[in-house]
């Protein structure tokens, strides 16, 4: 197996597993008010938190910038919680007809909070890099690993409110508050188990 192929598969794994799912909660909160018709609005989101995470990931393994681990364990809760709470003020429409209301806020916020969960992914990746001599290729290669497991946490999400929507009828704005309440209360029980907070 090549450098490649291995470190795709690591980022692959490292964003699937539900070990970590800290990040996957992340996903979930975010395409929880859409429907599978609104995958454009989806794909530009997720182009935004890549591009957000992509650089911090970079700047981090190149040890451009540093940053306390467990402040990052405690920030990556707190951007599911912020979230959450714009989805519970979200107007959402009941029909598949009917557009569903802008939402400005939420890109500036995918990228902004894609910032903080890059961090997060490249304490895992530093942890691999030891022995290499080169990080181009791994970073590259993870970074494209990451992205594909993604895209496919996204789809399954899509595939779910469809499910929820269309096939079984839950009303929209009910299924997004129980979605975005369920991932809010286990994003709290994060913060209250991190680091950072018993510190204190």
């Amino acid at each position: 197996m090549s450098d490649f192929q291995l470190y795709l598969q690591l980022g692959f794994s490292h964003i699937t597993d539900v070990k970590g799912y800290d990040h996957i909660l992340f996903i979930v909160a975010l395409c929880a008010i859409y429907r599978v018709t609104d995958w454009r609005k989806v794909a530009f989101l997720v182009t935004a938190f890549t591009l957000g995470h992509s650089i911090t990931l970079v700047l981090a393994t190149l040890h451009l910038i540093s940053y306390r681990t467990e402040v990052i364990e405690f920030l990556i809760p707190i951007t599911i919680v912020l979230t959450c709470f714009l989805n519970f003020f979200h107007q959402s429409t009941e029909f598949r007809t009917q557009k569903e209301p802008k939402s400005p806020l939420r890109y500036p916020m995918a990228m902004g909070f894609g910032l903080i969960h890059g961090m997060g992914f490249s304490n895992y990746l530093q942890s691999l890099l030891g022995k290499e001599e080169s990080i181009v290729v791994p970073l590259l290669s993870f970074n494209i690993g990451l992205e594909i497991g993604q895209l496919l946490i996204v789809g399954l999400l899509l595939l779910v409110n469809f499910l929820v929507l269309e096939i079984i009828e839950v009303r929209k704005h009910n299924w997004n508050l129980i979605i975005s309440g369920i991932v809010l209360g286990i994003a709290l029980t994060l913060i209250a188990g991190s680091e950072y907070v018993k510190g204190f």
